[in-house]
């Protein structure tokens, strides 16, 4: 992968963590690696690249033997040599974290076999996440020069990602967008809000479904990818995912997690020089409770005639 750089005086580190989606410490590895090359010379991480500078970033990283192979049923939405499309199913873990756990979906790919991408050795194939309880649609690399035009993609904003989500309350509006930046709970280092200090831009796009007498049904379109976007930005505006555990005040109606499905996933393969458009439909357990807050289509208020 090759990336000409477009600005001066910027230290190579801190000039591709954004354009790859990785942490410094993680690009600073790299270069250290001989991975990262300027001009086709080797650099150091305080290197400081100058406009029209031609960056090479090759293949990574030696594979993670501490990862396990987990026998687990998955569905493989799509595949080829390439990358895979995973309906990950909810209630499942996208990769190992700091604890170390072997029942994530890496380790259920790892069990099936599937050659991963290694641009980060800790989550191989994972380009983007989903939380352990939404259900829905993943983009899984297979290669590392996959890996990082799929990542550059995501951050220029040309993949598109649209959710379902059930959330307390009516919205009167029929669409709307929420720009709130998105940062860490100083309170509570397991929760992310909408703050002004040490936060990131986030853009979340909605319409309304289907208006209950309770609840709405959205569709809901990502422009960023933050962690815990929708759920936070749900809340921040009054209208927190139905059954989330972490951002909603209304009592919980069972175990099983917000009310939140990653519905549809378009991108441009990078290799075949395609568009990509694949649509899931919600499991079970999110038909169940739109049931149960739905009270059925005998009760909706209104509904989306567009």
């Amino acid at each position: 992968m090759k990336i000409i750089v477009n600005k001066d005086n910027v230290r190579i580190d801190t000039f591709l963590a954004p354009e790859l989606n990785l942490s410094r410490s993680k690009v600073q590895k790299m270069i250290q690696n001989g991975a990262i090359k300027v001009n086709n010379k080797v650099v150091k991480n305080n290197y400081e690249v100058n406009e029209k500078d031609e960056i090479t970033i090759s293949e990574i990283n030696e594979k993670d033997e501490s990862l396990k192979p987990k026998k687990m049923s998955l569905d493989f939405v799509y595949e080829d040599d390439y990358l895979m499309v995973v309906n990950k199913p909810k209630g499942l873990v996208v990769h190992p974290g700091a604890g170390g756990e072997n029942n994530t979906l890496v380790n259920g790919l790892l069990f099936y076999g599937k050659n991963l991408s290694q641009v980060d050795a800790k989550r191989p194939g994972i380009i983007h996440r989903l939380d352990a309880d939404t259900s829905g649609l993943l983009l899984v690399a297979k290669t590392d020069d996959v890996h990082l035009k799929l990542a550059n993609d995501f951050k220029s904003k040309k993949i598109k990602r649209q959710y379902i989500a059930l959330v307390w309350g009516v919205i009167k509006n029929q669409s709307g967008t929420i720009d709130a930046p998105i940062g860490r709970d100083s309170k509570n280092r397991q929760r992310y809000t909408v703050s002004n200090l040490n936060s990131k831009r986030a853009v979340t796009h909605f319409k309304v479904l289907t208006r209950y007498e309770k609840t709405t049904l959205l569709e809901i379109t990502l422009e960023t990818g933050r962690t815990h976007q929708i759920r936070v930005h749900m809340q921040y505006i009054g209208f927190p995912v139905v059954n989330d555990p972490v951002y909603s005040h209304y009592d919980k109606i069972d175990d099983s997690g917000q009310c939140l499905h990653a519905k549809e996933l378009t991108f441009n393969h990078p290799i075949l020089k395609k568009e990509m458009s694949f649509t899931i439909e919600p499991p079970l357990s999110f038909n169940k409770l739109l049931d149960l807050c739905a009270g059925g289509d005998k009760n909706a208020s209104n509904k989306n005639e567009n």
